[in-house]
């Protein structure tokens, strides 16, 4: 019994020095993770051949939940990464958030996502999938510039919010929002038959790996003066 004891409070400093570790260092983690991905999507993409997860994507979003029904509500999401939408709310952002300069920094981090997105399009090259399209896109398929944009956009604002918005439910409700609305873009984009899923994942990877650069080194110059920081929020 002693011994199962000592087993069993081992098992519980192990597991509360691991968390421990990954709440000092939850940065490289998530980086490091993101860009393990995305080198193993690229590897993939490169050999040539349709990977197995986006077959199992196909099946799912296109064979199986594709209705007449759904596609309105999934070309709804796909625009919310569209040019237009996000303009109108950068400019929303501009005059209602706080800080000196939120409208810049929503504006930087969007062209520099637009600009990485088509410089890894032009080096990867891969064509769109054929055959199965709901709507008209052109250009390369790798990485998904919806899905770049999306994650880069939003993420952006779940970053704004936990940092900047005092603490109660609503910090955790918009931020759960944006996070479903980076979903779904994503899943839009495979159920529309302009990306693969791999084209979806790799965009979120390298959007979050520059979220990580860009809210540590950049996004605090443009928003936290005058911004009321609580101070439990997650930096």
């Amino acid at each position: 019994m002693g011994r199962r004891e000592e087993l069993a409070r081992g098992a519980r400093e192990t597991t509360r020095g691991a968390l421990g570790l990954f709440r000092d260092n939850r940065r490289v983690v998530v980086l490091l993770a993101a860009a393990l991905i995305f080198v193993w999507l690229l590897g993939e993409v490169a050999s040539g051949e349709i990977m197995r997860l986006d077959t199992l994507a196909y099946q799912v979003f296109v064979e199986t939940l594709r209705s007449d029904a759904l596609t309105p509500f999934m070309e709804a999401f796909t625009s919310l990464a569209s040019v237009v939408v996000l303009a109108v709310m950068a400019a929303v952002i501009a005059a209602l958030a706080p800080g000196k300069a939120p409208g810049w920094c929503v504006a930087v981090n969007l062209v520099c996502v637009v600009v990485l997105n088509t410089v890894l399009k032009v080096i990867v090259q891969r064509p769109r999938p054929a055959g199965f399209r709901l709507i008209s896109e052109s250009g390369y398929s790798f990485p998904s510039g919806h899905s770049m944009v999306a994650m880069a956009f939003f993420g952006l604002l779940i970053w704004m919010v936990w940092r900047y918005h005092r603490r109660d439910v609503m910090r955790v409700v918009w931020c759960v929002c944006f996070g479903l609305v980076i979903a779904m873009v994503g899943i839009s984009r495979i159920y529309l038959g302009v990306h693969y899923a791999s084209d979806v994942l790799a965009g979120f990877c390298v959007s979050l790996i520059w979220l990580i650069f860009y809210t540590r080194v950049i996004a605090p110059a443009f928003v936290a003066v005058d911004a009321p920081r609580d101070p439990d929020a997650i930096s």
